[in-house]
């Protein structure tokens, strides 16, 4: 919904950028040195080179995603690509502000540097959240395979499992549990994986797709705002509107297998494929992705303590946080005892689905799934849990 006042700031990607938080250009990282990115300043056809692996995967996105082929069919169209530093002030800006007439965000308290939200390529709602979900027992579910990933979510004795293969193409659930109601939520860019409660401090919320990113990250709107305002996934805090610097409450959550969670919750029920949306959800546009260092959409922020890839169980308070990667664990190392700021917590391994799961934590703990440069580029505090 459109503010109508004058005084509501919206998003609008194509209008100059005059925001005074936003300064001279997004600050990036290149070889772990900090700098003002003005521009691009890599010559034309190393451009190329640097962006091809994310043009072929964004190629493939296109595909499968409607509201990214006019950005694209200008690249063919000029012969140029655009890197995505560039593209909130250029032809691609142009192209998404088109495709998303009537979508604009509202912008007060905005508490991020306007320029750094960027478009990703669908339009608003152009990758569809679900609501109202239909699911099936296990044995309805035969046809999920054993190996395929789920996000796992109990509350109460209820537990469900939302497979990642349906939330590639709609990144967000809204779904109730008993007397809850919760967001699951999915951002394939940064692998990122975490359930809110929908009771916000302006209310209750469904969420939707913004259609926007930043630092990589899907960026949520509350559908039926008024006006709408935008959340961010994994800083968990809304970014503008009216709940602007106000926190979603995390819920605890697993990222496994299928054949895991359905052993251990024999009597869970699993998100149908049928969506009421025409998908092939047995195909991943994001495969490729996986299989490159290289990311789609700048960061503010980086460091190369760990892989940029690597993944991640971040846990965190309201004053510290940590990352326990994935590789810290094995077969022979598969149960930590830890503190984090006078909270206990303890994580299991499992070697068979290669996961990580919080077993029992302390009131005062919350957790997400993450790549480590999405973790660190919202917690540049963060530590990290040794491997040994």
């Amino acid at each position: 919904m459109e503010p109508s006042t004058q005084s509501t700031p919206t998003f609008n990607p194509a209008e100059p950028q005059s925001d005074p938080k936003a300064g001279p250009g997004p600050t990036v990282v290149r070889d772990g040195q900090s700098g003002t990115d003005s521009g691009c300043h890599v010559p034309r056809r190393d451009r190329w080179l640097r962006w091809w692996k994310p043009l072929v995967c964004l190629a493939a996105v296109a595909f499968v995603f409607p509201g990214v082929r006019g950005y694209w069919a200008e690249v063919v169209r000029t012969g140029q690509l655009i890197p995505t530093e560039e593209r909130h002030g250029g032809i691609g800006a142009e192209l998404f502000a088109q495709s998303r007439p009537g979508s604009a965000f509202d912008l007060r308290r905005l508490t991020v540097p306007r320029n750094e939200i960027l478009p990703g390529g669908p339009p608003k709602d152009g990758i569809p959240a679900l609501t109202n979900p239909q699911f099936l027992t296990v044995d309805e579910a035969r046809d999920l395979p054993a190996t395929d990933r789920v996000i796992g979510v109990r509350v109460g004795e209820e537990t469900r499992a939302y497979p990642l293969r349906i939330l590639n193409y709609h990144e967000i659930v809204n779904d109730q549990l008993g007397d809850t109601p919760i967001a699951v939520t999915y951002c394939p860019l940064c692998d990122s994986v975490a359930v809110f409660d929908r009771r916000t401090p302006v209310g209750l919320r469904d969420f939707g797709v913004s259609g926007l990113l930043y630092n990589s990250n899907v960026l949520m709107y509350d559908r039926g705002g008024e006006p709408e305002g935008l959340w961010s996934q994994l800083a968990a805090t809304a970014i503008s509107g009216p709940g602007a610097n106000q926190s979603l409450r995390a819920l605890p959550v697993e990222l496994t297998t299928w054949a895991d969670w359905s052993t251990r919750h024999p009597e869970t029920r699993v998100l149908s494929p049928r969506t009421g949306h025409p998908r092939d959800y047995s195909r991943n546009p994001y495969a490729g992705y996986f299989q490159s260092p290289e990311l789609m959409f700048p960061v503010n922020r980086r460091s190369h303590a760990l892989p940029t890839k690597s993944p991640v169980l971040g846990v965190w308070t309201s004053q510290a946080s940590r990352a326990y990667p994935l590789s810290a664990f094995s077969a022979e190392r598969t149960r930590l005892t830890d503190e984090l700021d006078g909270l206990k917590l303890t994580i299991e391994y499992n070697p068979a689905a290669r996961s990580l799961r919080v077993a029992e934590a302390d009131d005062g703990l919350q957790w997400m799934y993450s790549l480590w440069f999405a973790w660190y580029a919202f917690h540049p505090e963060t530590e990290i849990a040794p491997s040994h």
